[in-house]
């Protein structure tokens, strides 16, 4: 996918904030310091369309962003973040919930977990809530860099095994290295089916 443009529309917590419907949208779920500023920024040729950091928990509201005039990414707060407040954790999982329930131009969620660490209970159960709800998502392999490529196999397997996939869906990405840039793209644009 060529990008022409890609641009921050507006920051939301409830409905009434969310920009219109008329274009597809994707979110960009996982838990906190996946890396999915990382992946957004990295699809999209751009160093700092959305903000990054190393510290976990950063992005706190549902980050609106245009594409291309023609579709819009949505950058959701990571889940797992234990040093927030609980009373926080649950006014964002009330947020990322009513935009993942609610919203009639969601096309799916680009799901993303680290290959250095085993699915655990939360990932789990945000796939059982995405089917439940049945939208449609794909799952990315962060991080891929951080290991050898035997490392990358095996692990992979472990994951897909994990959360009952099969090792074929799921796609390794490296920001660093670009590793999966095209898999990652391919993947969404079915998704989106633009």
């Amino acid at each position: 996918m060529i990008i022409k443009s890609a641009e921050f529309i507006t920051s939301a917590v409830k409905p009434s904030q969310y920009p219109d419907e008329a274009l597809p949208e994707l979110a960009f779920a996982g838990r906190s310091n996946v890396g999915k500023s990382s992946l957004i920024n990295a699809i999209l040729n751009r160093r700092h369309l959305v903000k990054t950091s190393t510290t976990p928990g950063r992005t706190q509201l549902l980050n609106f962003f245009l594409i291309n005039d023609e579709m819009v990414f949505v950058d959701i707060p990571g889940y797992g973040y234990a040093r927030a407040p609980v009373s926080v954790r649950k006014e964002w999982g009330f947020m990322i919930e009513t935009y993942l329930s609610t919203r009639s131009n969601l096309k799916g969620v680009v799901l993303l977990m680290d290959i250095r660490r085993i699915p655990g209970p939360e990932d789990i159960s945000v796939t059982d809530w995405l089917n439940y709800h049945k939208i449609p998502f794909i799952r990315i392999l962060t991080k891929a860099d951080k290991l050898s490529k035997a490392q990358q196999i095996k692990q992979k397997g472990i994951i897909a095994k994990t959360v009952l996939a099969e090792t074929d869906d799921l796609i390794l990405f490296s920001a660093k290295t670009k590793v999966g840039k095209k898999a990652v793209w391919d993947a969404i644009v079915k998704l989106i089916g633009c």
